[in-house]
């Protein structure tokens, strides 16, 4: 059965994530996507059509506000309709002159003449489109901010699905090294014992000698007992999985703190490891070293 149980809501998101909005009207299409992984930094990378270049600094502050870090990419597309694309016109001056001089040739090699208008209208610079200029205005950025803030919304809302998932996994590390934790708690007075045995076995077999110093062995004896004890280490390892606990439920993002804590974990445990001079309890550590590095990698993908 786990340690903790989850009463709030779990505020972890992970980095990685899709969101996407689309607009169809009658004269255009408006789409975005944006997706995104792990990344220790925000890494942002924009596509735009042409006509919101001028839009792109404010468009990166605000999926950066909106997002915090991860790599990210953004994929805006525009496409008229094709009763709005530019129109084609005929430049029949420069048609006839051309028809006029395939006339010609045809007659001076006796060839049929029945091709000459459609090679005609194929020549360079017959059929021209319109030179249209796409341009920036208030209505089109109206237009595509509220698709970018939909795609926004998306994205975080999968982040936050993903980041409980991540969350549940996680909180089942750390209820495993309590688990465990308790196993080495059980344990350590029977350790303790052992250790105790070891050197009052020892003592029989040195206080005969006539160089023994009964109160410079019983020094001795303390000092070696406070190397081997872990009480302040376990403490602290409890301490630490309690404050990891309540981080993942702070509002803003945590994933880099997460990875502090898992540190100051895995430095507990590690001293428990060395101090400790007992087999049950080396293997203890290892499985929650184990643990501790599945929440690390976890926690790579956490905001």
């Amino acid at each position: 059965m786990p340690f903790y149980h989850f009463s709030k809501e779990i505020m972890l998101q992970s980095m990685t994530g899709f969101g996407s909005a689309r607009l169809d009207a009658d004269q255009y299409t408006i789409s975005v996507e944006i997706r995104s992984l792990n990344s220790k930094s925000m890494d942002l990378n924009i596509r735009l059509p042409k006509f919101l270049a001028e839009r792109e600094y404010e468009i990166r502050n605000i999926v950066t506000k909106a997002l915090v870090r991860g790599k990210v990419s953004i994929n805006i597309d525009y496409i008229k309709n094709k009763a709005q694309k530019a129109k084609s016109t005929i430049n029949k001056e420069l048609l006839q002159a051309y028809y006029k001089e395939l006339n010609e040739a045809a007659d001076m090699v006796g060839s049929s003449k029945d091709d000459l208008f459609r090679l005609a209208m194929h020549m360079p610079d017959v059929l021209q489109q319109d030179a249209q200029e796409e341009e920036t205005t208030d209505a089109d950025w109206e237009k595509v901010l509220p698709l970018l803030q939909e795609a926004l919304h998306n994205i975080n809302v999968f982040r936050a699905d993903e980041g409980k998932a991540l969350s549940t996994e996680i909180m089942s590390y750390i209820d495993r090294i309590r688990i465990l934790l308790a196993e080495v708690e059980k344990h350590d007075p029977v350790r303790m014992e052992h250790i105790r045995g070891r050197i009052k076995g020892h003592l029989l077999e040195i206080s005969n000698s006539e160089h023994f110093d009964k109160n410079r062995f019983e020094q001795e004896m303390v000092y070696y007992m406070e190397k081997l004890d872990i009480a302040e280490e376990k403490v602290r390892l409890v301490n630490h999985l309690h404050y990891f606990t309540e981080t993942v439920f702070l509002p803003e993002p945590t994933g880099k703190k997460l990875g502090f804590i898992s540190q100051e974990i895995g430095r507990e445990i590690n001293t428990i490891g060395s101090k400790a001079n007992d087999s049950t309890i080396q293997h203890h550590v290892v499985e929650m070293k184990e643990e501790l590095e599945k929440i690390k990698e976890q926690i790579n993908n956490i905001l």
